[in-house]
């Protein structure tokens, strides 16, 4: 069962791509879930979010990880217990992880679909996109941006963030495969590194 990917960033931080092509039965190979993981597995009606699941604890293992080494806290935050910081996503055939030993992180992956386009106003300034005449650029372009505010979104960790107010991603051109971003929020000003990678149908961003 071959990992898709594998980066490493400065500061040990490393990220981990998975491409879901096994069956349930093979990606329950290997591995030992807590109950709490079982029932959870157990739960979901989409054998494809069970494939995302269980693939994610393949990932984890790859690093040394096993499922009762992850916990969860009231917001839905993933925590390790070592004290590392993880972010995790998925996004049918593709699972992700970011870990790094000191600094918190952040990541993304979505499919790139034109439907953004029409909900790009819910989460930024759509007037800074107006110039992008190519449609397939427009829905790349936005696709970052989105993956970027999630990603900074699920660093902070908490539910009052607004992706539209709180949190700015600096205009990057796409062949540098990074930009910045910000979370503007109780007078605070907190930046981030963001980097990003179109993969198949699929754009990963993952920030620090």
């Amino acid at each position: 069962m071959p990992i898709y990917k594998t980066v490493t960033l400065v500061n040990n931080i490393k990220v981990l791509i998975w491409k879901i092509e096994e069956s349930i039965e093979e990606l329950t190979t290997g591995i030992t879930l807590t109950a709490t993981s079982q029932n959870r597995v157990d739960a979901m009606k989409s054998e494809l979010h069970q494939k995302g699941f269980l693939s994610i604890r393949h990932l984890l293992k790859e690093e040394g990880y096993t499922d009762s080494d992850l916990r969860y806290d009231e917001f839905g935050k993933p925590h390790l217990n070592n004290g590392h910081h993880i972010s995790i996503t998925h996004s049918f055939t593709f699972t992700a992880i970011i870990i790094s030993p000191e600094h918190p992180v952040g990541i993304d992956i979505e499919k790139r679909r034109d439907k953004i386009v029409k909900i790009a106003h819910k989460f930024t300034p759509i007037d800074a996109y107006k110039s992008i005449a190519n449609h397939d650029a427009l829905v790349s372009k936005l696709t970052v941006v989105w993956g970027a505010k999630e990603s900074l979104y699920k660093i902070y960790g908490k539910k009052k963030l607004l992706f539209l107010d709180h949190i700015y991603i600096e205009d990057f051109a796409f062949e540098d495969q990074k930009t910045s971003g910000t979370i503007l929020y109780e007078s605070k000003t907190d930046d981030y590194d963001v980097h990003f990678e179109e993969i198949e149908d699929f754009t990963c961003v993952y920030a620090f």
